[in-house]
């Protein structure tokens, strides 16, 4: 026979001639199973079984197969690290053999077999209770193959990544060897690998993703929503007589401008005569960077009068300069159009790449913009000065958070702030969180019996605690099941408070803490934090008037007011 047709044989004792052992097939799939490192084909299995465990969000099928995937890939690694420090502790050079055809097929059946019990009725189970509790669509059948199928590409090519930087460090420990000792070279070739590892992903493919984002996204930008036209308004920016052009707002900042309610609207809704609101707003082409945006949005700020309202809101946007509109919307209709908000855009990325790539923007916009309108109005007499606001949402928040340092400092420069969806960021809102009351749960605390600030997931928490409320007045609006706002890369081996305490209202008492696991999980769930109705996850709507009304005590403002606004009023 020639090499490449020779079967392995079993020999069956003198005078018996060999049989065969195998097929050419089973002892490629003996080889394979050889190359597999044992431990870590186990603690994969155990790392994809905990996936399929709830979270904050109800997972589709694509989501929970690449949390599955990422898992097993994970559980992978670590089972082989640990083979392997104990090897090295041990002085073993070469991996111990691997378990015979039996072995692996039970582990194979056991796989099998828990894979189907977990995501059939594990997976299903928490996910019809979460859907059923966030009024959204139950699972249909095809989300369980689709499970498996995506889980199982993921897992590959993960494996095959791994497997190349792998074998790229015993390539270059091979050379090593030939000049230091061959455990000083493995850790050479680790070192340099990861060196190579990192600056490749730092220099070269962050920077072209983030030119190719940029560049995608800035062809967005120019592109206008249909139902948006130019505004005729001089109280607008982009207007006639205005320091900005319409085509250099972008995209969100003429939808912002574009959009609102009209004094007919506003007059309908207080039954007295209404006056147009002021709208300010600066896009990326509006002037060179974002100290110069600053400055021509105050400037705007007076063209059009809006030093003279009775409130002037200073909102920060996400990146692409969104900003919901309930948000807005809610103030003009309490103090029916005697207002002028002013906003900035600082990025054409969208919120959750402005979030790992923008924050640093996001807060010099946040404070840029708060400085330059808050000079203008320090230099007004006390008498003539209008309520001063700020706001912001997701980023947005921790933009606007950007201007100050403490809650305190908040209240001492400001008539009051609204910021919703809190990020992980925010430093402000961490610091209070941090230091809460003691028996107020991470999720919902009480900072300082609630006498300058409130944390809010619906309408009912404004009056928590029952005590009292200063004037100017804060409001962190947040949901417990809202991942933007836990997500965090300490929760790869962190237990966060949230997990440790009793669960939010709208958390599955069911939801644990998994090293690693659940960070992938929360992660997945930021991807969908919108798809979900209002109340949940990353969706705000009805509680921000209620929040504003507390926050501005407009006279002759009710909740009956509140609540027949809250129909009016729209996220985008």
């Amino acid at each position: 026979m020639s090499a490449t047709d020779t079967q392995d044989v079993t020999d069956n004792g003198p005078g018996t001639p060999p049989t065969p052992d195998s097929t050419p097939s089973s002892s490629r799939l003996r080889g394979l199973l050889a190359r597999l490192e044992f431990t870590g084909v186990i603690l994969a299995v155990i790392f994809a079984w905990l996936s399929a465990t709830p979270s904050l969000l109800p997972r589709g099928p694509l989501f929970q197969g690449v949390v599955t995937g990422g898992s097993a890939a994970i559980g992978y690694l670590l089972g082989v690290f640990a083979a392997w420090i104990v090897r090295y502790l041990l002085s073993r050079e070469t991996r111990w053999p691997s378990p015979g055809p039996r072995v692996w097929a039970v582990t194979g059946v056991v796989a099998i077999v828990g894979t189907v019990i977990m995501v059939i009725f594990w997976y299903s189970d928490w996910q019809h209770d979460i859907r059923e509790l966030m009024g959204v669509e139950q699972l249909s059948w095809w989300a369980y193959p689709t499970i498996i199928v995506v889980a199982v590409v993921v897992f590959v090519i993960l494996m095959a990544l791994g497997r190349g930087w792998a074998a790229l460090i015993r390539w270059i420990g091979a050379g090593s060897r030939r000049i230091m000792p061959p455990r000083v070279a493995r850790v050479v070739a680790a070192s340099i690998v990861v060196l190579v590892t990192v600056f490749l992903v730092n220099g070269v493919i962050v920077d072209y993703s983030m030119r190719a984002l940029n560049s995608a996204f800035a062809a967005a930008n120019g592109e206008t929503h249909a139902d948006t036209n130019p505004t005729t308004s001089q109280l607008r920016s982009g207007g006639p007589g205005s320091l900005v052009s319409w085509d250099s707002l972008g995209r969100q900042g003429r939808t912002f401008i574009g959009t609102g309610p009209t004094t007919e609207q506003l007059a309908a809704f207080n039954k007295a005569p209404a006056v147009e609101p002021i709208r300010v707003f600066t896009g990326l082409d509006s002037a060179d960077d974002v100290y110069d945006r600053a400055e021509l949005a105050a400037r705007e700020l007076e063209r059009t009068g809006g030093l003279k309202r009775k409130v002037v809101a200073i909102g920060s946007t996400t990146g692409s300069g969104w900003i919901n509109r309930s948000a807005v919307d809610s103030i003009e209709y309490m103090f029916n159009g005697d207002t002028a908000t002013v906003s900035m855009q600082y990025s054409f990325l969208p919120s959750w790449l402005s979030f790992l790539a923008d924050q640093d923007r996001a807060r010099k916009a946040g404070l840029a913009l708060f400085e330059a309108v808050d000079e203008r109005i320090r230099a007004m007499p006390l008498n003539e000065r209008p309520k001063v606001v700020v706001f912001g949402e997701s980023l947005g928040s921790f933009a606007g958070e950007s201007a100050f340092g403490t809650i305190p400092s908040i209240t001492a420069r400001t008539n009051g702030a609204l910021f919703v969806g809190p990020t992980f960021s925010n430093t402000v809102w961490n610091d209070a969180t941090a230091n809460r009351d003691d028996g107020s749960p991470q999720w919902l605390p009480i900072f300082n019996n609630g006498a300058k600030v409130r944390f809010v997931a619906d309408p009912s928490d404004l009056k928590r605690p029952d005590a009292p409320w200063d004037k100017d007045r804060v409001v962190y609006l947040q949901h417990a099941s809202d991942p933007i706002t836990w997500w965090s890369p300490r929760l790869l081996l962190n237990k966060p408070d949230w997990l440790t305490e009793k669960r939010g209202r709208d958390v599955l008492p069911s939801t644990r803490w998994i090293p690693f696991v659940t960070f992938l999980q929360v992660s997945a769930d930021m991807a969908v934090s919108t798809n979900v109705p209002d109340g949940h996850g990353h969706t705000f709507l009805a509680a921000v008037p209620y929040a504003w009304a507390q926050i501005l005590q407009p006279p002759g403002w009710t909740d009956e007011k509140t609540a027949a606004l809250v129909p009016l009023l729209t996220r985008s």
